[in-house]
């Protein structure tokens, strides 16, 4: 290269001329070797740092756990992402459509990259000062999605340049498609477009129609300013512009796009689907299989859950179970209105009542709060302010309250009852949030399987199952338990036990214990089934002296009731906390002849690859004497018809039950049986008050039961209960539980196990001389054992 700065003699003006050009090409030469060099270096560092393409072949997005009921129907979702995989096949050709056409017109003719979008994007992006129109495409918003980080840098926008590129040449456009169409969020919790689809259309994707599909190719620009369910303008507004760019791409005519946009549109109102139907029981399969598997199997690998939940049934345990606790919250009176406003504070509050009715319009039975303005001179109706609407209260609309409490600024909780179509008035009745809670579940008796539950009144205030996690105390409700234990031993439905006074001295504190009836009054002899029906607390202490309370307590494990019992009589009267679940599964089984069942919730858990995680078939074992369990259903029926649970007669079916009361009436129990189904409901305060003077368990909780029971049955055949073959029906005198005679003053049929009928007579039988049936006048519990500090009273 010598030549390059040899001087030529005799023009030293144009030797220098030539110098500089050779040093410009000698800079020149030297920075394209640095150029290409950095680039070459910068390509083999971004090439070799690049992700690989294969890890897109084991596609294995966060998917949704789903919940479904007995008939297969989807009740409840666990996700950090809410997405469903779907196959390529099952989506539509007019959704595929109108993504292309909103997002990528070209993309099924470039290989990855669309020089040309970039390139319009950039002008657009710089002739409005911002960035308003994107280049990317499809390919390149599956590399960034599942490949890259979500950052902003020249170094990202490279990489993912490269990655379309190849994933072009590894990948079909239908493979790059699914992927897409899988992995990109839609706005409200929902990624891809089956989740998509059921989040806004309540249907499958293979179900959508051209105008929602343009709605869905709307929304990746920006899911929440376009979410058909917050900004319906907005929406149409994008749909719209995809029907435009479906058009002008040729996949639909100008008549499909007017077709389409005169179409009605129904979007679904959101939801939380775990808190819609069955909330605490959902909570409870959470809690299983957090524990069990962990939360990120629960959360993240599309877990196929199955439940035997019905979905009948459980909303009628939600109907019943709400509507029972206002018709109790209403009888402890009116608590008063919720707060008072002045003018301007009324005028504050009701804007923004009104946005939120905007919302979430009104609707007959919707609850909705509002503001007195006046009170007609006649004091029949109330004029108040709900949002930027009239509402009118009718005097006979809250006379559960008294005498009108209400004063004008006063806030007060309503019920919508009605619309005037031409007013706009809305017309309410006073209502009241229950302070009373209660629960409610209802079990298959020959599998155990539960069908409905009910934790409390409004889950999202309070999570505590009271059906599952609470122990209270079940007071006469647990009478069944001793008075089957009895039957097997010796005990028959004539026997005769004298309802008398009895005294236990308290050893170690110097009290004594004198139980008593819910009457305070004794009935002198008394049959076994009389006992029961009506519900006598001394006669159900007698008998469990003489059985004994640890054979008690065996039995009622026997059963199912795994709550530790007190060792004292008391326990006779229901002293023990235990759960609803439990108590009302020891009740299946004598709606099952005597087998229980364990309670089960989840059937089956399949997992994303179809591997079975577990599954649960019905636990049973026979128990109880098929006979025992019988004469205990007849027993129960009796207490329907003649006792404490006549309430439920109503329902107009054979029915078996048992109602329940505690001291100080601070619970009410009923739980009862037909012949396929066992349910049970208990009512009460959490922080253990009295519910009020009359609210036993034939109040209180008996109907809500009832309620439920008239919504599960509705529509189903009646049914009697089986009686077995070893069971037999004797006439007898019911004064003395003998065999009748023409002399017996009254006589009733009872049913016996075979060969535990009385065979004596009442004119040929001896004076009962057996010290059990003295007048007690005082006594210790076995083994040494005194009962705990009585109640004051026992009730029924």
């Amino acid at each position: 290269m010598k030549w390059l700065f040899k001087p030529r003699r005799g023009r030293k003006r144009g030797g220098k001329v030539r110098q500089a050009l050779n040093f410009l090409a000698i800079t020149l030469i030297f920075s394209f070797i640095l150029i290409v060099s950095f680039a070459s270096g910068a390509y083999f560092y971004v090439t070799t740092s690049l992700p690989k393409l294969e890890t897109l072949r084991d596609y294995r997005p966060n998917v949704v756990s789903t919940v479904y009921s007995d008939d297969g129907k989807t009740v409840g979702e666990f996700f950090l992402e809410k997405r469903v995989v779907v196959p390529y096949s099952k989506i539509p050709k007019v959704l595929i459509n109108a993504f292309v056409a909103a997002e990528d017109g070209r993309f099924f003719e470039h290989k990855g990259i669309n020089l040309t979008a970039i390139l319009r994007a950039t002008l657009k992006n710089i002739e409005a000062g911002g960035v308003v129109q994107g280049g990317s495409t499809i390919t390149q918003q599956v590399a960034k999605s599942l490949l890259l980080t979500p950052e902003r840098s020249l170094t990202r926008k490279v990489k993912e340049a490269l990655l379309a590129h190849r994933m072009e040449k590894k990948f079909s456009k239908e493979d790059i498609l699914s992927l897409y169409l899988n992995q990109i969020y839609l706005g409200d919790g929902a990624y891809g477009v089956e989740a998509a689809s059921q989040t806004y259309f309540g249907k499958h994707v293979e179900e959508i129609t051209l105008p929602e599909a343009a709605i869905l190719a709307g929304l990746p620009r920006s899911p929440s300013r376009y979410s058909p369910i917050s900004h319906f303008d907005r929406a149409r507004e994008r749909q719209v512009y995809v029907l435009q760019r479906m058009v002008e791409e040729g996949y639909i005519s100008r008549d499909d796009e007017t077709r389409a946009l005169n179409e009605n549109v129904k979007i679904r109102k959101k939801d939380d689907l775990n808190r819609q139907l069955a909330p605490y029981f959902m909570e409870h399969v959470r809690r299983y299989i957090s524990e069990k598997y962990g939360d990120e199997v629960l959360y993240q690998d599309g877990l196929k859950i199955y439940t035997q939940l019905n979905i009948k049934m459980q909303e009628a345990a939600n109907k019943a179970v709400a509507e029972g606790l206002k018709e109790i919250d209403k009888r402890q009176g009116y608590r008063g209105p919720l707060r008072r406003l002045n003018p301007a504070e009324a005028d504050e509050f009701s804007r923004k009542l009104q946005e939120a009715i905007a919302k979430n319009p009104l609707e007959a039975g919707k609850n909705v709060e509002g503001v007195v303005e006046k009170i007609d001179a006649k004091g029949k109706s109330i004029s108040l302010r709900i949002g930027d609407r009239n509402g009118r209260l009718e005097l006979a609309d809250m006379a559960w309250a008294g005498s009108n409490p209400l004063k004008p600024g006063d806030v007060v909780l309503l019920q919508v009852k009605g619309i005037n179509p031409k007013t706009f008035e809305i017309r309410v009745s006073l209502d009241q949030e229950p302070e009373v809670q209660s629960a409610l579940v209802a079990v298959d008796p020959y599998t155990g399987y539960i069908k409905a539950l009910v934790g409390g009144y409004e889950y999202k205030k309070s999570e505590f199952n009271r059906a599952v996690q609470s122990r209270r105390q079940p007071g006469s409700s647990f009478k069944p338990v001793i008075y089957a234990a009895a039957l097997d031993k010796g005990y028959n439905p004539a026997s005769i036990i004298v309802d008398s006074p009895v005294i236990f001295e308290e050893a170690l504190e110097g009290q004594t214990w004198k139980p008593k009836n819910f009457d305070a009054t004794f009935y002198g002899p008394t049959t076994f089934r009389d006992a029961l029906i009506h519900s006598r607390n001394v006669i159900s202490i007698k008998i469990l002296k003489e059985i004994g309370i640890d054979y008690l307590r065996d039995y009622a494990s026997n059963l199912g009731i795994k709550s530790p019992l007190n060792r004292d009589l008391s326990l006779a009267l229901g002293s023990s906390g235990v759960s609803l679940l439990e108590l009302t599964s020891a009740y299946g089984v004598f709606a099952s002849q005597g087998d229980r069942a364990e309670p089960i919730f989840i059937t089956k858990i399949v997992d994303r690859d179809g591997k079975v995680l577990e599954e649960n078939y019905p636990l049973v074992m026979s128990v109880v004497d098929r006979g025992t369990a019988y004469i205990m259903t007849n027993l129960m029926e009796g207490v329907i018809q003649y006792g404490t649970g006549q309430a439920v007669k109503a329902l107009g079916r054979p029915v078996a039950g048992k109602t329940g009361t505690t001291n100080d009436l601070s619970d009410a129990w009923f739980i009862g049986y037909v012949p396929d189904l066992v349910a049970g409901t208990w009512v009460g305060y959490d922080q253990m008050k009295p519910l009020g003077r009359t609210e036993t368990g034939g109040r209180a909780a008996a109907p809500i039961w009832l309620r439920f029971m008239q919504g599960a049955l509705s529509g189903t055949p009646v049914k009697g209960f089986t009686v077995p073959d070893d069971v037999v029906f004797v006439k007898i005198d019911k004064d003395t539980g003998l065999l009748a005679t023409p002399k017996s003053r009254e006589t009733v049929f009872e049913c016996f196990k075979e060969g535990t009928a009385p065979t004596e007579s009442t004119s040929s039988a001896p004076t009962q001389g057996s010290d059990f049936f003295r007048l007690e006048t005082e006594g210790e519990a076995p083994g040494g054992t005194t009962p705990q500090k009585p109640p004051e009273h026992e009730l029924e």
